[in-house]
């Protein structure tokens, strides 16, 4: 670690407590994501931003990367070794068609302030069938998948006005660029290859 918490507690003249900076390193390494746009993060994203190589330099030895956007103000952790949480297959599926959406986004110009895309349910829908060959699961999964994305900070839900037929829609935040990256893939890839011999031993079990 590059200097102490106590040693920038006390070159922030009482500004930041030691506490404050433990707990923005544990906020990194729990939620993953740190947003200025965020009330609930801001201060511990402007902690972070300001002792930036300190937070490096503390990370480091658990096998956490940083990277930081500074045009769209968030810092994320990332696992050094490609490695992460277990997921499910449509959590899978759901990261992957977002991120495809954002890129789109991206391409058309049409990012919104903090660099978020908006993503309606017919959008998703035609998109997850078209790129990943499986019906999108229906509103009540949907909503259970978006409270992942929230926590992991790609992605979080926002109901409609009651005049809008469609109950919700999705919001990609820009964090999802690095998340989403070839690991990804590969674990896309897992899933299939796991898929596939579950359905080889069905058969080979129906012909037995």
């Amino acid at each position: 670690m590059k200097r102490s918490w106590n040693t920038l507690s006390q070159m922030s003249n009482g500004t930041y407590a030691v506490q404050d900076f433990e707990r923005a390193a544990y906020r990194l390494a729990t939620e993953q994501v740190l947003y200025a746009a965020d009330a609930r993060s801001r201060v511990a994203y402007h902690l972070v931003e300001d002792h930036y190589a300190d937070f490096v330099a503390a990370l480091e030895p658990l096998g956490i990367r940083l990277e930081r956007n500074a045009h769209y103000r968030y810092v994320v952790a990332l696992p050094a070794h490609g490695e992460g949480t277990a997921v499910t297959l449509h959590e899978t599926l759901a990261l992957l068609v977002l991120r495809q959406r954002y890129d789109e986004a991206m391409r058309q110009g049409l990012i919104e302030d903090h660099g978020e895309v908006v993503v309606e349910l017919p959008e998703l829908q035609e998109s997850w069938q078209a790129l990943t060959g499986r019906a999108m699961p229906d509103v009540g999964a949907l909503r259970e998948l978006a409270r992942t994305l929230k926590r992991w900070g790609v992605g979080r839900l926002v109901d409609s006005e009651s005049d809008d037929p469609q109950p919700f829609h999705l919001r990609v935040r820009p964090a999802i660029v690095e998340i989403v990256g070839e690991q990804w893939l590969q674990r896309l890839d897992q899933h299939n290859r796991d898929e596939a011999g579950d359905a080889d031993t069905e058969d080979d079990d129906a012909a037995a």
